[in-house]
């Protein structure tokens, strides 16, 4: 109990940072809207969608990928702030009270969660202006964005790991977006998985992302219905739970140690 009370205690901390600094929040949303509309009405009458080339059958398949996109890019920010933290000897301060090791991570990762719910919401109304619509009801529509926080919460522990990694936020900004890019387009979130080239097509079939998105257009009863043997593929929302646990228990576990060894 003394591990959930202390990192509650800190996600408090973070939080009221948050609404003292609003500035990171209208940037946070800015960056996914414009993907948005860029990719909307820039891309959607390009791209092929169940042999349809329609703009709004583009709109509604990319909305998944751009729902988690958000999520993982949120990553860099986690590292960035655990950095800046880190920088400034208020991890020292921390480590000094009487409270558990892994709280100070916890409360930071459940208030970057806290933050990346709040853009989802606002994502999900632009989404619904441009023409993005859920066609499978609303329980399993809130079960995709149960299943994109957990993505988002797992991803943030790579995030906090990174920045016990480096010296400067700099670095974890530049650290937490650089392997983002590729995770985020070998992925099937833009184009189907079977335009890409033979030996890119597993790995962005296996790729965590891709689960979670296809999930998600599953959930959402959005077009994009994969044609893989993949296993992930075939049952996308089991693998976009084991893949965001798993990532959960590796990524906490090296984050608690480099906690505890950081100087």
């Amino acid at each position: 109990m003394s591990v959930v009370s202390d990192s509650l205690v800190i996600a408090r901390r973070n939080v009221i940072r948050l609404t003292r600094i609003p500035e990171m929040l209208v940037f946070g949303v800015i960056q996914p809207v414009m993907f948005v509309v860029l990719f909307s009405y820039v891309f959607g009458g390009s791209m092929v969608i169940g042999g349809s080339t329609s703009a709004s059958e583009y709109r509604e398949f990319l909305m998944a990928g751009i729902f988690a996109q958000t999520v993982t890019f949120a990553t860099a920010g986690a590292g960035a702030g655990i950095a800046d933290d880190m920088s400034k000897g208020l991890i020292d301060r921390f480590r000094a009270l009487p409270m558990a090791r892994g709280a100070v991570l916890t409360g930071r990762t459940l208030a970057d969660l806290a933050q990346t719910a709040l853009t989802l919401l606002v994502l999900a109304i632009v989404a619904l202006l441009v023409g993005w619509r859920v066609h499978e009801g609303i329980p399993k529509a809130l079960g995709a964005f149960a299943l994109l926080l957990l993505l988002g919460y797992a991803f943030s522990w790579i995030g906090a790991l990174i920045g016990l990694s480096v010296r400067t936020p700099e670095a974890a900004t530049s650290g937490g977006l650089i392997w983002l890019f590729p995770v985020t387009f070998i992925s099937n979130a833009f184009v189907p998985t079977e335009n890409m080239a033979g030996w890119l097509q597993p790995i962005a079939e296996w790729n965590p992302f891709s689960a979670t998105v296809q999930a998600c257009r599953e959930l959402f009863g959005n077009p994009g219905v994969s044609t893989s043997d993949a296993w992930p593929m075939q049952h996308p929302i089991w693998a976009s739970l084991i893949w965001s646990v798993l990532i959960i228990v590796v990524f906490r576990t090296l984050s608690v140690r480099k906690y505890r060894r950081a100087e």
